[in-house]
C-alpha cells in the first residue's frame, strides 16, 4: 500500500511530524510520500494512488488548515482510509470523523501508522477506527526528511547584523510533565513524556546539517524536562558541531531550577531561550497553573542575561482576567526588563483560546463564559467582561498583523499608544537598540 503523510503548518519548520513515521514506514518496506502544504500543493496524483493518507495535526491552526484538505482529500479518493494523528487529532476526535477521517490517533503514532499501513483486513479496519492507544512507548529511530522542501525553503534565522542562516528542527523530547491549565499537550500526555535517545537526535542534526542547516531549533515544549538528557545532548552538540547555533524552549520555572546550566546553553552556542511566560499578573498566572510568579519572571531574565543568554519571551496578553490596567503594566514590566526588542510583535495581541478538553473548563468562572463550541474555530470563544479589553486585543492583533518591516520597538510604541492612556510617559525606545537573533516567519499555535 502507498502512504501519504501530509502535514498543513509546522510553524516554519520542516516537520519532524512527517519525517519521524516516515522513517519508520519505510523501514517497514511501505512506499511512503510526505507532503508539507505549507510550501507545497496538494497533488490529485499523490492522493489517488494513496491507501492510506495520514494528516498530521501538532496544533490547532494546523488543524483548522487541514479540515478542508480533508475534505478535498475524500472528493479525490473516497477509497483511502483517511487518518490524522498528532497532538490535536484526539482532541477533535468526534469533528475529525464527521470529515471523512475514520482513524484517529495520538501524538506517539509511528509504531500505530506501520501497523494501519500493514493490516488492511476487515477486523483490522474495526480494530483501527477506536480512537488512540495509551500513549506508547516508542524504540524511535532517525527520522527520513526525504521527499521534504529542502530547508532552505523553509524560515531563515536573522542574526543581529542582517545575515541569515538556515534552519533546521528536532525533538530531544516529546510531550510535558507538567500540566499548565491553558496547554493542549495536558489532555494527551497528562505529565508525561518521552526521551528521545542522544544518538537519534544527533542522527537527525546531522542529517539537517548536511542540508545547510547553520542553526536547529529544538521543537521540545520544555527542553529541560530532562536536564541531564539535555545536557548530554548538549555536550555532544557542541563537540561534533562546534559552530553551530541553536534555541530552545524552557520554562521559567526550570531556568530557575536548573540555573546552573545556563552557562552551559550560552557556552555550546545557545542564540535565544523562548520561555512562556504569558501574564506578569500573579492572579492570572494562578488561574493557568504556570507554577511561576512576576518575581519568577524578572528573576529569570536576570539570570538569562547574566549567562549571556537571550530570553524571549511569550504572552498569552489577552485572558477573561485581563485588565486594561493589567496589560499596560505588562508593557511596562516588559520595558523595565529592557526586552522589548526580545518580544515578537504577534505576542502582544495573543487571545486564549479555549480548546476541546482544556483544563481550563474545570474553572467555574471560565464555563460560565465561554459560549458552544465553534466548530470552525475549534474553541469555545468567549467574551471579556469589559469591552474595551477585547477592542483593545482586536486593534493590537491588526497592528502585528500590519507591521511587516516595522522594529520590535517602533511596533511597541504603537501598541502602548492604544493601551495607555494620553497622561502616561510616552515609551523612550534606547539609542542603542540592542537587537538579538530571531526567526523569520511569525508563528501561531
Amino acid at each position: 500500500m502507498r502512504v501519504v503523510l501530509v502535514s498543513t503548518y509546522d510553524l516554519g519548520r520542516q516537520p519532524f511530524g512527517l519525517a519521524s513515521p516516515a522513517a519508520w514506514l519505510r523501514q517497514a518496506g511501505i512506499e511512503t510520500a510526505a507532503v508539507d502544504l505549507s510550501r507545497d500543493t496538494l497533488s490529485p496524483d499523490t492522493i489517488g494512488a494513496a491507501g492510506l493518507v495520514a494528516f498530521y495535526l501538532p496544533m490547532h491552526t494546523a488543524t483548522r488548515l487541514a479540515l478542508p484538505m480533508i475534505d478535498r482529500v475524500r472528493a479525490i479518493n473516497p477509497s483511502a482510509t483517511i487518518c490524522a494523528y498528532g497532538l490535536y487529532a484526539p482532541l477533535n476526535d468526534t469533528l475529525l470523523r464527521e470529515h471523512g477521517v475514520s482513524v484517529v490517533l495520538g501524538p506517539e503514532a509511528e509504531a500505530e501508522l506501520v501497523s494501519l499501513a500493514r493490516l488492511r483486513s476487515p477486523e483490522s479496519t474495526e480494530r483501527a477506527t477506536a480512537g488512540p492507544a495509551p500513549l506508547a512507548r516508542l524504540n524511535f529511530i532517525q527520522p527520513d526528511r526525504s521527499g521534504l522542501p529542502p530547508l532552505d525553503r523553509y524560515a531563515r534565522l536573522v542574526m543581529p547584523d542582517g545575515s541569515r542562516k538556515i534552519v533546521g528542527a528536532t525533538d530531544a523530547t516529546r510531550g510535558c510533565k507538567h500540566r499548565c491549565r491553558h496547554c493542549p499537550i495536558v489532555p494527551v500526555y497528562d505529565g508525561q513524556f518521552r526521551v528521545v535517545p542522544v544518538a537519534v537526535v544527533l542522527a537527525d542534526v546531522r542529517a539537517q546539517v548536511g542540508q545547510g542547516a547553520g542553526h536547529v531549533t529544538f521543537g521540545d515544549p520544555d527542553f529541560f524536562n530532562g536536564p541531564t538528557h539535555a545536557s548530554r545532548i548538549l555536550g555532544a552538540l557542541h563537540e561534533e558541531f562546534p559552530s553551530l547555533t541553536y534555541d530552545v524552549t524552557i520554562k521559567v520555572e526550570h531556568l530557575l531550577a536548573h540555573r546552573s546550566l545556563l552557562p552551559l546553553l550560552a557556552r555550546t552556542g545557545c542564540l535565544f531561550v523562548t520561555s512562556a511566560v504569558e501574564s506578569v499578573d500573579d492572579a492570572v498566572l494562578g488561574h493557568l497553573e504556570k507554577g511561576h510568579t512576576r518575581a519568577d519572571f524578572i528573576e529569570a531574565a536576570r539570570l538569562c542575561r547574566e549567562a549571556g543568554l537571550t530570553l524571549s519571551p511569550t504572552f498569552v496578553a489577552f485572558t477573561p482576567w485581563t485588565t486594561v490596567d493589567g496589560y499596560a503594566d505588562l508593557l511596562d514590566v516588559v520595558e523595565a526588563l529592557d526586552l522589548v526588542g526580545h518580544v515578537a510583535p504577534v505576542q502582544w495581541g495573543i487571545r486564549l483560546l479555549v480548546t476541546w478538553q482544556s483544563r481550563l473548563l474545570e474553572l467555574a468562572d471560565i464555563a460560565r463564559l465561554v459560549g458552544a463550541f465553534d466548530r470552525k474555530t475549534l474553541t469555545f470563544p468567549w467574551r471579556h467582561p469589559d469591552p474595551r479589553v477585547d477592542d483593545l486585543q482586536r486593534q493590537v492583533m491588526g497592528l502585528a498583523g500590519t507591521g511587516v518591516g516595522r522594529s520590535r520597538h517602533d511596533t511597541f510604541a504603537a501598541v502602548r499608544a492604544l493601551a495607555q492612556p494620553a497622561s502616561a510617559p510616552p515609551f523612550d525606545p534606547p539609542l542603542a537598540r540592542t537587537e538579538v537573533p530571531y526567526l523569520d516567519e511569525p508563528w501561531y499555535c
